[in-house]
């Protein structure tokens, strides 16, 4: 059986990527759930992580690490993680190499926090350019494939890499093309995604670090999660 180290569903984007494609996709797993401590997570994560990072995937004593390491693993097994048509796994798997290495003022700018929406204070060059970069991508895969996914008809690892990136999209009122947009809405509307944010809003610990870079992204507007007892 699968298993699944993940840290706090609010915050942790790479967590995201491989849950919601075992999600999606029907892969029985098992989730196991560490959250983020204040400092270093270095030792705590190290007990299932050699990168003391998340997530981390075992399957019968064999450790696959990082989210893309863990994607490449599920396809030999699993052959629908990629498009069937060639062009299509080509695309997909370029858009999700660029997702994995890229967009780093995105990172910066606007964390990850699933729970709440923030009135950006300032649209750096850099982040303007990250933005229209994922929208150019996202429409040219929607209008070469026929959607409603990135690349065609089913889910795909393309999806789950950028899922994180809906949920950027919603938290901040990131202004994207109407296609994208759409995109965005159908992402948000699948079972995974959902329950993701479900679980994401009960979460209560609250890991400094994380919510420091909330708040230097802007003003935040509301706070949908459960407040800490």
């Amino acid at each position: 059986m699968l298993q699944l180290f993940i840290a706090n569903k609010n915050y942790s984007s790479w967590s995201l990527r491989p849950w919601l494609l075992m999600r999606e996709l029907g892969i029985p797993f098992t989730e196991h759930l560490e959250h983020f401590r204040e400092g270093s997570n270095w030792e705590a994560f190290r007990a299932f992580s050699p990168t003391g990072k998340v997530p981390c995937l075992t399957e019968d004593g064999q450790v696959i690490w990082d989210s893309l390491g863990i994607t490449l693993h599920l396809a030999e097994h699993y052959p629908q993680v990629w498009p069937s048509d060639p062009a299509a796994r080509s695309w997909a798997r370029c858009a999700a190499a660029e997702m994995h290495s890229g967009f780093s003022a995105l990172r910066q700018h606007c964390t990850m926090n699933c729970g709440i929406r923030v009135a950006l204070s300032n649209m750096p060059e850099a982040l303007q350019k990250d933005i229209a970069r994922i929208d150019e991508l996202w429409q040219e895969g929607l209008h070469r494939f026929g959607g409603p996914y990135l690349a065609g008809a089913q889910f795909s690892a393309a999806d789950a890499f950028f899922a994180p990136v809906v949920f950027r999209i919603q938290t901040y009122g990131l202004i994207m093309s109407a296609a994208a947009t759409a995109y965005c809405q159908h992402m948000l509307a699948l079972p995974g995604m959902r329950q993701w944010y479900e679980d994401a809003l009960q979460e209560s610990p609250r890991e400094p670090a994380h919510e420091q870079e909330a708040r230097q992204a802007g003003t935040w507007l509301h706070d949908f999660r459960r407040q800490p007892a």
